[in-house]
């Protein structure tokens, strides 16, 4: 059984950058992708990034375009990283790493069967 492993959260002010990792073990081999979801207070989990597991092609959600970048070690490819640079109050969050063994888009979170177990990052302005 595979599992994921956040880190990286904190408090940051808005313009600075954090990085999440995701660390995964166990049975990693038929992941079709790894993302990387947000879930606000009263607000729905949405999806912020993705990467496919073979050929690294990447999906980023509209709000975050440009601004956070999703990528995976290139040696072992077991631990997944998102680098959030200009963030915004708006970016606060619990953030969740997940990965897709059901053949999704890569951003549908219903293809996603596996969780961490989140990280708090909170932007002050």
């Amino acid at each position: 059984q595979a599992q994921l492993v956040e880190s990286g959260g904190g408090l940051v002010q808005a313009g600075g950058s954090l990085r999440l990792s995701c660390a995964a073990s166990g049975r990693t081999f038929n992941w079709f992708a790894v993302g990387w979801f947000r879930q606000a207070p009263g607000k729905e989990r949405e999806f912020v990034a993705a990467i496919r597991a073979s050929g690294g092609t990447t999906y980023y959600s509209d709000s975050v375009k440009g601004r956070f970048t999703i990528s995976r070690d290139s040696a072992a490819k077991t631990t997944f990283y998102l680098q959030m640079d200009s963030l915004k109050p708006e970016d606060t969050a619990i953030y969740y790493c997940a990965a897709d063994s059901l053949f999704g888009d890569g951003i549908d979170q219903r293809k996603y069967d596996t969780w961490g177990q989140g990280t708090q990052v909170t932007v002050s302005s």
